[in-house]
């Protein structure tokens, strides 16, 4: 029984000491890899990605990459002027989507359309921007059919979208 109970607190001390090993508590550094000072130590650190600033925090820019104003985004800009006759359910810069609401233009009163507007890059090219445009057809208030339109619409939008965001740019390079 006591060579059990012997055997057991051996096989304990062996895994412990196995897995704090493992978890790198001791680890060798060559002394002139590290700096000296306590500013510098810091500074290594936080550069090597091991530490956080407070400058990192307050920096106005973000430190996972540059975001722009909406204001100064020409495809946003200019999306939003060529749908501004229709009502929008979510506007979205961060996520980079504008969706509209379903929208009838009093001619035909069961049939409604929807456009949906992702943004897929700043830049100002024909695949920067997905317009999906769903058609909603309703035979009475409780029985209505959605589909996405593969029409033109979303083309022509696309293309307005470029061209109107194409001149936003070139107009606020002149000033």
């Amino acid at each position: 029984m006591k060579i059990l109970l012997n055997f057991k607190l051996l096989a304990i001390i062996i895994i412990t000491s196995i897995l704090l090993s493992s978890c790198g508590i001791y680890k060798p550094v060559e002394a002139r890899k590290v700096p000296g000072q306590a500013k510098d130590r810091a500074r290594q650190n936080i550069d090597e990605g091991r530490g956080i600033s407070i400058g990192n925090v307050l920096n106005k820019r973000g430190t996972a990459g540059n975001f722009q104003f909406s204001s100064s985004n020409p495809l946003w800009r200019a999306s939003l002027e060529i749908i501004d006759f229709l009502p929008l359910t979510t506007v979205d810069y961060s996520g980079g989507i504008i969706i509209t609401d379903w929208y009838n233009d009093d001619q035909k009163t069961n049939e409604f359309i929807k456009i949906t507007i992702r943004f897929l890059s700043n830049e100002i090219r024909a695949d920067s921007v997905k317009i999906l445009v769903h058609n909603k057809k309703c035979l009475t208030q409780n029985n209505c059919q959605v589909r996405e339109l593969k029409s033109t619409i979303s083309n022509e939008l696309s293309t307005s979208i470029i061209k109107r965001a194409a001149l936003l740019e070139k107009n606020s390079k002149k000033k």
